[in-house]
């Protein structure tokens, strides 16, 4: 679920005869600001954001003021961003990405495979009387929830090797999306303030998702829940949390107890809300039948 957006800078300029007032105003407005440059230079904010590492250092005690000023304590944000430093594989891995092109048919054919199809029915069994409480509490059935778990990370079995909130703050200092990744960089820091996970826990993709089901830190605040009553949310290791943070995401966006998810029915937008592009949502519920039993 990425979004990107981009900002311009319209000006206009009036070039016309400036009265004595008007050069009186500018004048002593430009004496507060040599002021300012010569008394409190230390003082002066970081950079909103930056195109190459320069700033970075500058840029995040900048940050680290504004998450205090959110209520974020110094042990989480000392804790947290204390070895951070700008990556530049972050930013190769986000400027290389490629418009995705695979139809439903090629995607799917890869991705809905003979072996996610297995593990997904061998998983389904191991966790029957786990899935049968996530159902009853969510309406979420067991196939959706294995599918997810196969696609994103093979059943938790690669999350990735980026250090999340490394790659979080190289992204929210980057000028391409900065707005949407400071939001989830502070998020991070609140999910390490709650002790659901230490920061060395966090490894996951080149975006920053989290967990088994690679989660951005801003869903994980809302949908995380610690379904196996241990005190923490742990969508890293903890299966049950992993799978009912799934299913609480799905029943947030409107699932409906008992009724289909393919396309056309009544639960596919909320597998649009999981991810937007139509095609991996497709497969999603592709490979959920298949793990069903349907469509074989």
């Amino acid at each position: 679920m990425t979004e990107s957006a981009e900002q311009g800078f319209a000006s206009k300029y009036g070039m016309r005869e400036m009265s004595q007032k008007v050069r009186m105003k500018r004048a002593f407005g430009a004496a507060v600001v040599a002021l300012a440059l010569g008394l409190g230079a230390a003082r002066a904010p970081a950079a909103e954001c930056g195109r190459n590492g320069e700033g970075f250092e500058s840029w995040l005690d900048g940050f680290r003021r504004e998450a205090a000023a959110a209520g974020v304590s110094k042990a989480a944000i000392d804790t947290a961003l204390g070895d951070v430093f700008y990556d530049r594989s972050v930013i190769s891995h986000d400027r290389g990405q490629k418009v995705f092109r695979q139809t439903f048919e090629q995607f799917s054919a890869r991705m809905a495979n003979s072996f996610r199809v297995t593990k997904g029915r061998a998983l389904l069994r191991k966790h029957a009387s786990l899935f049968e409480r996530i159902e009853q509490k969510y309406g979420v059935p067991g196939p959706v929830l294995v599918a997810i778990w196969g696609l994103e990370t093979d059943f938790g079995a690669y999350l990735g090797n980026f250090p999340t909130i490394r790659a979080l703050a190289t992204l929210a200092y980057d000028c391409r999306r900065s707005d949407k990744f400071r939001g989830e960089l502070l998020d991070v820091l609140r999910i390490v303030e709650r002790g659901d996970l230490d920061p060395a826990q966090m490894r996951g993709a080149w975006a920053g998702e989290i967990g088994q089901t690679q989660f951005m830190p801003s869903s994980y605040l809302k949908f995380a829940v610690d379904f196996d009553g241990d005190g923490k949310r742990d969508l890293v290791h903890d299966t049950a949390d992993v799978l009912a943070s799934t299913a609480n995401f799905l029943h947030g966006y409107g699932w409906k107890r008992g009724a289909g998810w393919d396309e056309g029915e009544p639960n596919f937008p909320a597998l649009l809300e999981w991810n937007k592009a139509k095609v991996y949502s497709k497969t999603i519920a592709l490979l959920a039948d298949k793990i069903k039993g349907a469509g074989d």
